[in-house]
């Protein structure tokens, strides 16, 4: 096997997703590799840029919502992420992508690898 014939793989840029079951349970329809189509009432997908972050949404936000959050880690190709301006939505630490609900489909084909989960938070007794 020559150096020519491997392929390199693109640099990537960790990103975290805070979720509920509904969406997860898409994700995983889509073997891990793919977010679903935003609902009308979505017009916005967010990803955020560090796992406390999510972390926080997953367990002070999903769990109360649907009982359970979930925090996903991804990897995309930071080339094709160079187009999304990391947004503060808070603090130093609460960083986020906008990515529009039009945009999604393109965004999921530059994901590397597969969606996995890293964190499952449900209610304290």
């Amino acid at each position: 096997m020559t150096s020519q014939s491997v392929r390199q793989r693109p640099p990537t840029t960790t990103l975290w997703r805070p979720t509920g079951p509904q969406e997860l349970a898409l994700v995983e329809a889509a073997d891990w590799r793919a977010w679903p189509p935003r609902l009308p009432e979505q017009p916005i997908f967010y990803p955020v840029l560090n796992e406390d972050y999510g972390i926080r949404i997953a367990r002070d936000w999903n769990v109360p919502a649907s009982g359970v959050g979930y925090v996903t880690r991804f990897e995309v190709e930071t080339d094709f992420l160079a187009r999304y301006p990391v947004q503060r939505a808070g603090g130093r630490t609460i960083l986020e992508l906008w990515v529009s609900a039009e945009e999604l489909a393109e965004f999921n084909r530059h994901i590397v690898g597969r969606i996995e989960v890293v964190h499952e938070f449900r209610p304290q007794p």
